[in-house]
C-alpha cells in the first residue's frame, strides 16, 4: 500500500449509489404497503356504529306490536315488533342489494328497484328476491350483571320478549343471519 491509499475513503462510484437508492426506496415501498395492509385489517368498529353493537335501550322503551317498524338508517336496519317478538332486519334487499323501504299504503316492505315485497317479519311475499330478508342478531341483556338473557337463534325466528321487563336490547350488526330461501 502506499502513503495515498492509507488515508483515503474509497469513493462510492454511480452504480453503487443507484443500486444503494433503489434498495432503499424498495425497502420504504414494502415498510409502507405492509403498514398499510395492518391498519387496513383491523377491526375499526365500535358501538353504535354499523358493524357493530348497537344498544336500543329498555325493553319498555319499544313499540307495541303491530305498530309500523322503527327505521334506523345510520345503522341499516328496521327494528319490527311482530307476533312472535322483535327482528332486526337488514335494509338491504336480497336480490341484488338495493335498499328498499317501507310502503304505509300496502304495510309492507317493497324494493323501489325490481319490486321484491317482504312482510314487516321479512318474510318474502312476491318479487324476483331469493330469499327472505336477512336480520341482525338481537340480544336481551340484564342491565345490572350484563348477562345475556335472550338472544336471537341462529334461523332468525323473532326473537320473543314477553315476560321480560327491564333489560336492555341490544342489535349486533356484525352478526348477519341469512334469510331463508324459497321456491
Amino acid at each position: 500500500m502506499t502513503e495515498n491509499e492509507v488515508g483515503q475513503k474509497k469513493k462510492v462510484n454511480r452504480r453503487e449509489f443507484l443500486n444503494f437508492a433503489w434498495l432503499a426506496s424498495l425497502g420504504f415501498i414494502l415498510v409502507d404497503i405492509g403498514g398499510v395492509t395492518y391498519f387496513f385489517s383491523m377491526p375499526r368498529f365500535k358501538e353504535g356504529e354499523f358493524g357493530g353493537k348497537i344498544t336500543l335501550g329498555k325493553i319498555s322503551d319499544l313499540q307495541s306490536v303491530g305498530t309500523p317498524p322503527v327505521n334506523y338508517p345510520k345503522v341499516k336496519f328496521w327494528l319490527t315488533n311482530v307476533e312472535g317478538g322483535i327482528k332486526a332486519l337488514y335494509k338491504v334487499c336480497t336480490h341484488l342489494g338495493c335498499l328498499y323501504n317501507r310502503n304505509d299504503q300496502e304495510d309492507k316492505f317493497i324494493c323501489p328497484c325490481h319490486g321484491s315485497q317482504f312482510n314487516y317479519d321479512g318474510t318474502y311475499i312476491h318479487g324476483p328476491a331469493p330469499s327472505d330478508l336477512d336480520s341482525f342478531v338481537i340480544q336481551v341483556v340484564d342491565p345490572d350483571t350484563g348477562e345475556v338473557i335472550a338472544e336471537t337463534n341462529s334461523d332468525g325466528e323473532p326473537l320473543s320478549i314477553t315476560g321480560i321487563k327491564d333489560a336492555i336490547i341490544i342489535v349486533d350488526t356484525g352478526r348477519k343471519i341469512i334469510g331463508k330461501r324459497h321456491s
